[in-house]
């Protein structure tokens, strides 16, 4: 079996690549192969390559940027997906997409299901949300995974960056009103290929069926408790006086205006992963802890 992944080098892209690898051939696309600001590129490097599943860890994930870089965002998120959904239909391909949180508007009261109506507030989630609507117009067999807050030991991530902040300065201002499911992109990886494996068993058989399921960390908190608890557990693996943070202070969205609006609730409901694929996902604080041991063991 050869399985293509775009975006390798993110920090999704890098795990993927790592635990696809037992399943098949894994062919590792970055942006210099797929680049998918460039749509048109993308059909004949499916034809060439001719994998059996595709997994798109590649997306435009700059929110704040989108706003202002609109044709450049739907080109990666939205016609470059259709583009490579289409390619699959034809080649008869398994197509495995990653989106998001944000198409919701975050007004629920309710972790979200995957019927709920989308209503993104920003670009970036309204991309997102088209390019999930192409996969399922294409016809091809896919599976769509919408995660939240996903981090890693490697790349660009809120985990890395309050580390670093709590070496630097004595006290920090957190959000508290935004509400979600810290993932890790490991976590993300491991059942992703878990569930390819089982998909291309259904589909040997013949009894395969698409869907979009929400995949995330169990449990829910705000940034400022996420915040907390990468502090806290932090204070207790680095070496003496490398946490400097003594307070963090829940505050207000509106105390750090963004060119992009996001959800204040995008706690999303995994019912109907947990039912398909029978795993038991890791609450974000378990998930959290590990992912922190194994960065500090890393820079011990």
């Amino acid at each position: 079996m050869r399985i293509a992944i775009t975006g390798v080098q993110g920090q999704l892209g890098w795990e993927l690549a790592r635990s696809l690898a037992p399943l098949g051939d894994v062919v590792r696309w970055d942006r210099e192969v797929a680049d998918l600001s460039k749509p048109a590129l993308l059909d004949g490097l499916m034809r060439f390559y001719r994998p059996d599943v595709v997994v798109n860890a590649a997306a435009y994930t700059a929110v704040d940027k989108a706003e202002d870089d609109c044709v450049t965002a739907r080109l990666v998120n939205t016609e470059s997906v259709d583009v490579m959904a289409r390619a699959a239909k034809r080649a008869g391909a398994l197509f495995v997409h990653f989106s998001t949180d944000y198409v919701f508007d975050g007004k629920s009261a309710e972790p979200y299901s995957e019927d709920c109506e989308t209503a993104p507030l920003n670009v970036y989630g309204a991309t997102k949300r088209d390019g999930e609507l192409a996969i399922i117009a294409s016809e091809c067999d896919h599976l769509i995974f919408r995660t939240s807050w996903v981090y890693a030991t490697r790349g660009a991530n809120f985990m890395l960056t309050m580390l670093r902040l709590a070496g630097e300065r004595e006290a920090l201002k957190i959000v508290d009103d935004q509400l979600g499911a810290p993932t890790p992109a490991r976590m993300l990886a491991n059942v992703t290929a878990h569930a390819i494996s089982q998909a291309m068993r259904e589909r040997r058989e013949a009894r395969f069926q698409s869907g979009l399921f929400h995949l995330t960390s169990r449990g829910v908190t705000s940034w400022h408790g996420y915040a907390s608890a990468i502090i806290d557990y932090a204070r207790n693996l680095a070496p003496s006086g490398r946490v400097r943070v003594t307070h963090i202070e829940p505050v207000p969205s509106e105390a750090f205006p963004t060119r992009a609006a996001r959800p204040r609730n995008s706690a999303l409901n995994n019912d109907r992963f947990d039912e398909r694929f029978g795993l038991v996902r890791p609450h974000w604080w378990d998930a959290l802890a590990q992912t922190l041991d194994e960065r500090f063991e890393r820079t011990a």
